[in-house]
């Protein structure tokens, strides 16, 4: 099995992804929790990694604040979105691009990152549990993750409310190559477990999307946008809520030197 490269749909991605309501979403609740995250790290400018930042926006949004952010993307058409997105955002400065797979950064870093971001990657890659352990080879000690990655359970629930039952019992296999449903979606127990294992703990977990792909009215994504989005700021971070969301995202942290005596 190959990792996914999107430069054969780099525009319909930006388009369905970025430019919609759910994108909105996305931005908006891994950012605040973001803004928790960093409250955690040392009070200086981060070392950060991008693993898989795709367009930028969310790195770009980091060098706004001053720290120095290294964007790697497997896709070219998306490294140049990056690209243009730090220009316009007047971040060039702090910001580093580098076209290849998150499993093959290490060289290109300056020193251990302070913090890795590792957003809509693992449900994408063949090997996600190999991703993961070769970033925390990346992550300075005491160091965060910020991951988010496609819940397996969401897709199963979305699919369940519409009436797809056999789709479902069929395993929900992918039916199309250029389409974005992940080609790994991913258990969140069995997540957990891998970042477990490595010796990471959690601060912090949220559902993305919780209640907007589920809406039966699609055209309340539109006209009630701002309701929505603070009904999903409301319940992202509470139980049950966090497992159905569409996709989940996680803060993990590395031990520090002194953790490990």
């Amino acid at each position: 099995m190959q990792d996914r490269n999107f430069d054969d749909i780099a525009e319909k991605f930006a388009r369905n992804i970025y430019g919609t309501t759910k994108g909105h979403i996305r931005q908006a609740v891994v950012w605040r929790d973001l803004q928790g995250l960093l409250a955690r790290l040392p009070p200086r400018p981060l070392y950060i990694l991008d693993a898989g930042g795709g367009e930028g926006r969310m790195a770009c949004q980091l060098a706004a604040l001053g720290h120095r952010v290294l964007l790697c993307d497997l896709s070219a058409g998306m490294i140049e979105r990056a690209r243009q997105a730090a220009l316009e955002h007047n971040v060039m400065d702090n910001m580093q691009f580098v076209q290849g797979a998150a499993q093959d950064i290490a060289p290109h870093l300056e020193r251990p990152a302070d913090l890795i971001l590792l957003h809509a990657v693992l449900e994408w890659v063949s090997e996600p549990r190999a991703l993961l352990q070769g970033l925390y080879d990346c992550l300075a000690p005491g160091g965060a993750l910020s991951l988010m990655f496609y819940n397996k359970h969401g897709l199963v629930m979305r699919n369940m409310i519409l009436g797809n039952i056999e789709f479902v019992a069929a395993g929900m296999p992918k039916r199309k190559k250029r389409s974005l449903m992940p080609d790994h979606p991913c258990d969140p127990e069995q997540v957990f477990g891998w970042l477990a294992g490595m010796g990471m703990t959690l601060s912090g977990k949220s559902g993305v999307r919780v209640f907007h792909d589920y809406l039966q009215n699609k055209q309340q994504q539109q006209d009630d946008f701002p309701a929505l989005l603070a009904m999903e700021q409301l319940y992202c971070r509470q139980e049950p809520f966090i497992s159905m969301g569409r996709y989940i995202h996680v803060m993990a942290h590395k031990p520090s030197l002194k953790d490990e005596l």
